[in-house]
């Protein structure tokens, strides 16, 4: 729970439930596979005990968390998955639509690690340093490309457009190994982005362009908003059959 911005993240509580068993929640109930949160905090752990899921203890000695994701693989001793999903805890609006995405992207023999980004056009968050710019050249019939590079500064992609970056991945379970055998790149110290380790050691990061941005958690404001937006929905809902609404709850 080491946040600079939001001390406490995971556990802080949107409309009665932590951001960290909303994000658990919503990744099992989309049913994409086993998920399995990671975590150095024994009260994370068993917030997600609580919500009936299954969480692994890992070091606090991780430079990253694709580094903690792989000792808690590597704990479960299950040598017969391909893909592993480093999902972010505070992502609250994951769907399927952004899972299913980032999976696909490895159907592509070639590919190391995927990734999605969407397009921005609001100039402070263009150049508003906490959100990362993804740099690839994008084909525009598959919205798919190869990432070239990942930047806090204002630098736009390759069609000229801003991309702002989705901090989703999808590993093949070899690229996840040697990933964490590199050493840290220097860009990667700088910026404390770690997907540039990958890029510096030219693994293959490919990007798919989605249109939904998946609203993240990460500062007071962004909790702010995120308490509205679902309080806002649960809100609007109070008029439907209970059976329903129970239902749609537990999705959210």
């Amino acid at each position: 729970m080491s946040a600079k911005r939001l001390p406490g993240k995971p556990l802080l509580r949107i409309n009665g439930k932590s951001i960290i068993a909303r994000v658990f929640n919503k990744a099992k109930n989309c049913k994409i596979g086993k998920v399995i949160v990671a975590t150095e905090d024994k009260i994370i752990a068993n917030e997600i005990k609580k919500n009936g899921g299954k969480a692994i203890l890992t070091s606090k000695k991780h430079n990253s968390g694709t580094d903690r994701i792989w000792e808690a693989f590597q704990k479960l001793k299950n040598n017969k998955t391909k893909y592993i999903i480093n999902l972010q805890g505070d992502l609250p609006q994951i769907n399927r639509e952004c899972l299913s995405s980032v999976v696909n992207l490895l159907s592509d023999e070639a590919a190391e690690v995927g990734t999605l980004a969407c397009e921005m056009t609001d100039h402070d968050e263009i150049n508003s340093k906490s959100i990362v710019k993804a740099i690839a050249d994008i084909n525009p019939n598959t919205k798919i490309g190869r990432a070239i590079n990942f930047t806090r500064t204002p630098e736009a992609s390759i069609n000229g457009n801003y991309l702002h970056h989705i901090g989703l991945y999808a590993y093949i379970r070899t690229a996840l190994e040697k990933f964490v055998h590199l050493a840290p790149s220097t860009r990667e110290i700088d910026q404390k982005l770690e997907q540039l380790r990958a890029l510096d050691n030219q693994m293959r990061i490919d990007i798919q362009l989605i249109d939904f941005l998946p609203l993240g958690v990460d500062t007071p404001e962004d909790l702010e908003k995120m308490q509205k937006l679902i309080g806002k929905v649960c809100g609007s809902l109070m008029k439907i059959k209970k059976d329903y609404l129970i239902q749609f709850l537990k999705n959210l």
